[in-house]
């Protein structure tokens, strides 16, 4: 749907607003609980951009695509609440949160997934946003840059900085390999 400058009407145009923002919620909620490390604070980041996105409907400009624009909304939330608090979220996420997000079928693919977690977490916020939503989410490069505000070269350079250094911290070349005895 192409939303438009204008008042919505009619309640079937206010119901698809509705039912096309409802698609994209747990894709915001995801990306903002990763971004964020604490469940209660992505759920106040996805309402407060839900809200603000609402807020703004009488006087939108055409946009083609809905999605960029909530996930553009969603960071600029995180932006003004980072600002706000002077703080970054370091704390990390808990079990039940990483047992919410997935449920992996084996203990080795539960660690993976945890010290993924905890690599994201240390990613500077940069790299952190372009990473999790190109590599999560599946932005293109150029909706992960019109979502940030940010040139595609940079989106480019910082995920692959950012890729490069997940695969440092999660990397298992330590463990040492068995070999052969005869």
């Amino acid at each position: 749907m192409i939303w438009q400058r204008g008042k919505m009407r009619s309640e079937a145009a206010s119901q698809a607003i509705a039912e096309e923002l409802v698609v994209h919620v747990a894709a915001l909620r995801r990306y903002a609980l990763l971004l964020l490390g604490d469940s209660a604070d992505a759920d106040d980041a996805v309402q407060e951009t839900l809200t603000r996105v609402l807020a703004r409907a009488k006087s939108w400009h055409t946009i083609g695509d809905l999605r960029p624009y909530l996930f553009s909304t969603l960071h600029n939330v995180f932006v003004d609440s980072t600002r706000r608090e002077k703080r970054m979220a370091t704390d990390f996420l808990s079990e039940d949160i990483l047992a919410s997000l997935v449920t992996p079928p084996s203990q080795q693919q539960h660690v993976e997934l945890r010290d993924t977690v905890v690599a994201l977490a240390k990613l500077p916020n940069e790299q952190r946003e372009v990473v999790l939503l190109v590599g999560l989410e599946g932005l293109s490069y150029l909706e992960a840059a019109e979502a940030l505000g940010i040139p595609v070269g940079t989106v480019m350079s910082r995920l692959s900085r950012g890729r490069e250094v997940l695969r440092s911290m999660t990397s298992r070349e330590t463990s040492r390999k068995l070999r052969v005895v005869k």
